[in-house]
């Protein structure tokens, strides 16, 4: 059986064709294009007529590409800018239009889906996963234990430190989802917040795709990223046991790859479970913000399309790597997408979904 799931983000909007069997993810083909929804919402708090355009005319190549495919069914999620937008429904129009159930997730869905979609990579692991967007970023930690599991998801791992502070072992009440089965794996997620702060929504408070950033705007986006990160990583600590690992998700984290590594064409193999430290993403942000718009949209491995906000993600994720203690960040091409399919592909059976929410999918044939 084959799938299409599309998710459209503030920056992005993404296609997964995935090939299902028995519930599980044979293979996946996936397709991302810069399309700029969020482009200005942050301050109207509205989706611009050609952006709403921009991502339809995207949409629709996606929906004819899957058709052509063969694909059975497609789900349809939109996030962080399409939850900010006043005006959200008539893009909801548009996408209804090609025949499309247009949904609109909460941040912490959001969170808990790119979480199923990463841990398959770090079984029996607690990990930080960091998936951070145009608009957002959600902030996950938990575990997907095997059999058996080297330690219950529940538990208190004592002694261990978390950015210098003690995790205490309590579960954050209504946001727990404990016990799902996956194939013999139980998910358990402890924690997950959704920080309303991504690359675009920095970069427009903070002026940092001109040619010529300040520093005094860098500076105070700096700032901002910190105090928000904080306060996130301050509540998890309150919630949950210590993670082993932080995983980054998403297009900052992986154009840090890509341009330390200087990798031209991009090669999504050479940057999946890759991992950076926080000295390299300092001279990435020192070498982004030496250049002019222009020239960062020549830099190797930097797709030009990203070259406007790709100072502020690389801000974002450097403040959160110093308040989490994380001196290096694991670099997952597996996210939101991935857990999308794996959950469509349960419902799609007639199985309980492995996260608290349902998805809609409309046939495609």
């Amino acid at each position: 059986m084959l799938l299409a799931a599309i998710d459209i983000g503030t920056v992005t909007a993404r296609l997964a064709l995935a090939q299902v069997e028995d519930g599980r993810v044979i293979r996946m083909a996936k397709y991302t294009e810069i399309v700029n929804l969020g482009e200005g919402v942050d301050t109207a708090k509205r989706l611009l007529p050609e952006a709403i355009h921009r991502c339809v005319g995207c949409v629709s190549s996606y929906v004819d590409h899957a058709r052509k495919e063969g694909a059975e069914a497609v789900v349809c999620t939109l996030t962080s800018a399409a939850r900010d937008a006043e005006n959200a429904p008539d893009l909801g129009m548009g996408l209804a239009s090609l025949g499309l159930e247009p949904m609109i997730i909460p941040g912490e869905i959001e969170g808990a889906l790119t979480f199923l979609g990463v841990s398959h990579d770090f079984e029996n692991h607690r990990i930080l996963v960091a998936d951070s967007g145009g608009g957002s970023t959600e902030l996950v930690v938990g575990t997907l234990a095997g059999q058996p599991a080297a330690q219950s998801a529940g538990q208190q791992l004592e002694g261990q430190q978390f950015g210098g502070q003690q995790f205490g072992g309590q579960q954050l009440e209504g946001q727990q989802l404990e016990g799902q089965q996956l194939g013999g794996q139980q998910l358990d997620i402890n924690f997950v917040e959704s920080v309303d702060l991504g690359c675009r929504r920095l970069t427009e408070r903070f002026n940092l795709s001109s040619d010529h950033p300040s520093a005094e705007d860098i500076d105070g986006a700096h700032k901002m990223a910190a105090q928000m990160m904080s306060e996130a990583i301050g509540r998890a600590q309150q919630q949950c046991a210590a993670p082993e690992l932080l995983v980054g998700v998403g297009g900052t984290a992986t154009s840090l790859i890509a341009i330390r590594d200087h990798l031209d064409p991009y090669d999504p193999s050479k940057v999946h479970l890759n991992h950076i430290s926080i000295d390299e993403v300092s001279q990435i942000e020192g070498l982004l913000a030496s250049k002019m718009l222009k020239e960062r949209e020549d830099i190797t491995g930097l797709q030009a399309k990203r070259a406007s906000v790709m100072l502020a993600g690389t801000i974002l994720l450097a403040e959160l790597m110093k308040n989490s203690g994380f001196k290096h960040l694991v670099v997952s091409e597996s996210d939101l997408l991935f857990g999308l399919v794996v959950t469509a592909a349960a419902v799609h059976q007639g199985k309980q979904s492995p996260v608290i929410w349902q998805p809609i999918l409309r046939p495609l044939n």
